[in-house]
């Protein structure tokens, strides 16, 4: 589905992503690892045109490199961005409405759905996003990017700040995504979690792809770990 290929990525003058290559499969949770500053922000806003880059990026066989966010996300990428980015004066319904896909199609979410996993958000559907708790934010963020229908999410840190009951439920989510066949891109420093649900896992060091294989394999790699990760 996604195929990356040599990708470079700048900030200004700043050389950010040195030749990052890897793919996301149908159906796949791919966890991208690695320390802040590593590059894995950025190889997701790469992935979606928020900041300049070379390579290659294809989606389907069809090169987005170069295309507007919103081309990238009407082709069927989903991005949760680390900033959350709610509607703070909005309430939760419409937050969650203006993900919506506009396309005349039924989707594979509704508004039930996102409501029955999270009951806490049909609690406050009413309620102005911008007195939500961090952890109701998330849940918000990750819903209305749901309801865009994509095929394949990019998630950047979902559970940082969140209490430990809150990343249960995260996890929870990532497990129901899987289930309906939708490939996740999942940034994340929690270990735990990113191992508990991926299929592959690749660590992130300066910019690069230092290590990609299976998470026993990573669990097996003390010198991986040790170098690229642990702090």
């Amino acid at each position: 589905m996604l195929d990356i290929q040599n990708l470079h990525a700048y900030y200004g003058k700043s050389h950010v992503l040195h030749g990052v290559s890897f793919q996301v499969g149908k159906g796949e949770i791919v966890a991208l690892l690695g320390r802040n500053g590593s590059g894995r922000s950025t190889t997701a806003k790469a992935i979606m045109g928020l900041v300049e880059a070379k390579g290659s990026v294809t989606w389907h066989g069809k090169d987005i490199l170069g295309l507007k966010p919103f081309q990238i996300a009407h082709l069927g990428l989903g991005y949760v961005p680390e900033s959350r980015d709610i509607f703070p004066k909005l309430t939760v319904h419409q937050n969650l409405l203006l993900g919506q896909k506009s396309s005349k199609e039924e989707g594979r979410w509704n508004f039930d759905d996102m409501y029955t996993m999270f009951p806490r958000l049909k609690e406050r559907q009413h309620t102005e996003a911008g007195v939500l708790s961090g952890g109701e934010q998330q849940m918000l963020t990750l819903c209305r990017t749901l309801m865009g229908d994509p095929d394949l999410i990019i998630i950047d840190e979902p559970t940082e700040g969140l209490a430990p009951k809150i990343v249960e439920l995260v996890g929870q989510y990532l497990h129901k995504l899987k289930v309906r066949g939708i490939s996740v891109l999942l940034i994340e420093q929690k270990l735990t979690i990113a191992m508990s649900i991926s299929d592959r896992a690749l660590v992130m060091g300066h910019g690069s792809i230092v290590f990609s294989g299976t998470p026993d394999s990573l669990r097996a790699d003390p010198y991986t770990r040790k170098e690229w990760l642990e702090v």
